[in-house]
């Protein structure tokens, strides 16, 4: 990666969310970005599940959804191609996947260069994939938490933006030690969002920085 600014573009982040599943984390996208806020402007939710709870917290907050399922297209690429039709149509800067249970190859990154962002249940580069909370307590982790970072084409290996760190306490299970980190990406998310959106997020090869508020060049 070039050392470059993930800056957004005259007016507000136009941002678009993936989701699979029931969209916990788009709803605190929702609350943190009203359809008034002047930073930033949800303009579509785009579900692989057409049952995915998801597109129903779009529609009571009157954000444009489709669904697009995978199984539909002869191979990811005609997938990712589907995807960035739409979300070019309604002209996403930022691509958010928020509880989207698809890996994204080279079409849909090339399309949106250092453009998509993914919040996951752990301290990255720590269990990636499936179950994080349960595989840090199966590690015997003192410590979990969420990493919001870019999507690079692998499973959770992007470089990271930011993280949270959750304690685990002794009698915590996958249940309870999952439920506090979900609390975790609720705040952390949007806060990255916002970074995006202040043109205050820089790359340089794998490390991320992030401008101090209003000295963005």
């Amino acid at each position: 990666m070039l050392d470059e600014e993930c800056a957004r573009g005259p007016g507000r982040l136009r941002v678009a969310v993936l989701v699979s599943g029931n969209g916990t984390n788009l709803q605190a996208l929702i609350d943190a970005f009203p359809k008034d806020d002047p930073r930033v402007e949800l303009v579509v939710v785009v579900s692989n599940q057409a049952e995915a709870f998801a597109l129903e917290r779009a529609r009571r907050a009157g954000i444009g959804s489709r669904v697009i399922h995978h199984r539909d297209f002869a191979s990811r690429a005609e997938f990712e191609d589907a995807l960035a039709l739409v979300l070019r149509e309604r002209g996403a800067q930022l691509v958010v996947l928020a509880g989207f249970m698809r890996l994204l190859g080279a079409t849909l990154l090339d399309a949106f260069p250092q453009r998509v962002i993914n919040v996951h249940p752990a301290l990255c580069p720590a269990f990636p994939g499936l179950d994080a909370p349960r595989q840090a307590l199966e590690h015997g982790a003192r410590l979990s938490g969420c990493t919001v970072h870019f999507v690079d084409g692998g499973t959770d290996t992007g470089p990271i933006i930011a993280q949270s760190v959750v304690p685990i306490a002794p009698d915590d299970d996958a249940t309870s030690l999952g439920d506090r980190i979900r609390r975790a990406e609720h705040a952390l998310l949007p806060l990255v969002v916002s970074w995006f959106s202040e043109g205050r997020v820089r790359v340089t090869g794998r490390r991320v920085s992030v401008l101090p508020a209003h000295t963005t060049r």
